[in-house]
């Protein structure tokens, strides 16, 4: 599995979440909401400096994203984009299949 994050999605995440080098982010899954891989669950990020249970990473400008062993089941065969929607003003996950 493979984890990126966009310039403009990773510039979003410094402005927005005030990120800056050192700080982590987790993407976790929701048991509620409705994703395109997953009916009944969708993704989410937090701040967690605990990373020892890392199964993905990506790391850029000193800010490091990733994915926890328990949360790979719900990619199932699909790579993750974090992408910038400027429409919206967040970010959006797009699941890539391998």
């Amino acid at each position: 599995m493979k984890l990126t994050v966009t310039d403009n999605a990773l510039n979003w995440f410094k402005e927005e979440v005030e990120l800056e080098s050192g700080s982590k982010v987790r993407f976790l899954v929701q048991i509620y909401g409705d994703s395109k891989i997953r009916e009944g669950y969708s993704l989410a990020f937090t701040l967690d400096k605990d990373d020892r249970k890392k199964a993905v990473e990506y790391e850029k400008d000193g800010i490091e994203f990733y994915i926890n062993e328990a949360d790979l089941w719900f990619f199932d065969g699909h790579d993750l984009s974090v992408e910038y929607d400027d429409e919206n003003d967040e970010v959006l996950f797009e699941y890539i299949e391998q």
